[in-house]
């Protein structure tokens, strides 16, 4: 991997990774041992296993060392990074069956995947959240559209406050995305450097799961791979 790579790897099945649970709790450290037996649903219980555990095996595979020794941990803010090998970026996201893990070398990176439905609160949502230019534009919206257009931003928002590592503290609505073209962001936070060194590449993962990669490299091209290398590793 080189610096203008950003490696993305996708599933809409998390589920057909149950069977190697067994195999990935045993790469999971206390902490997050922890947070898995605190989830009350064993399908959240589940799913984070797996998305952990395809976390840890898709980073061994970038610093060549074993998945379980990999020494996970946050900033004071909660950004994940490797105490080790600090110069690796990556974030991870999952929502229902979906997961989407973004991998690179040296940059501010953050990723957001999220599951289409409707909701009855968008307005409110729109109104905390988007900043102006953004909420005249959704407001402008047949209703009919509305649904989609929303996440269409909330994704890119989420992938930004992500990378930039400060997580929903920094306000959604300060992180501004150009509604005449989503590719851009109109406004982000001063301490975030100018909007034009960000970049947003979208995509979806199928009709209902709308994603977005979100960093500081204009240049860097992504390439999405299969987590089905993983499965066949221990055939």
């Amino acid at each position: 991997m080189n610096n203008s790579e950003i490696d993305v790897y996708t599933t809409t099945l998390v589920s057909s990774f149950y069977h190697r649970q067994a195999y990935y709790l045993s790469l999971l450290d206390a902490n997050e041992l922890a947070i898995a037996k605190r989830f009350k649903f064993p399908q959240v219980r589940d799913n984070y296993i797996v998305a952990h555990g395809l976390l840890r095996e898709t980073l061994a595979r970038y610093v060549n060392v074993s998945a379980a020794q990999l020494r996970l941990t946050k900033t004071a803010l909660g950004k994940p990074f490797l105490a080790d090998y600090p110069e690796l970026s990556f974030n991870m996201s999952h929502s229902g069956n979906s997961l989407a893990i973004a991998v690179a070398q040296q940059c501010q990176l953050g990723i957001d995947v999220e599951y289409y439905k409707a909701r009855d609160t968008w307005a409110g949502m729109v109104r905390k959240c988007f900043a102006p230019e953004e909420a005249k534009y959704w407001h402008s919206l047949e209703q009919s559209e509305q649904g989609r257009a929303f996440y269409q931003f909330w994704v890119r928002k989420e992938a930004f406050v992500k990378a930039d590592g400060k997580g929903i503290t920094l306000g959604l609505n300060q992180c501004v995305v150009n509604p005449s073209g989503l590719k851009r962001f109109l406004r982000v936070p001063e301490a975030c450097g100018a909007a034009q060194l960000w970049r947003i590449d979208a995509f979806s993962l199928s009709v209902e799961v709308m994603a977005a990669v979100v960093c500081d490299q204009q240049e860097a091209v992504l390439r999405f791979l299969d987590f089905s290398i993983f499965q066949e590793s221990l055939l």
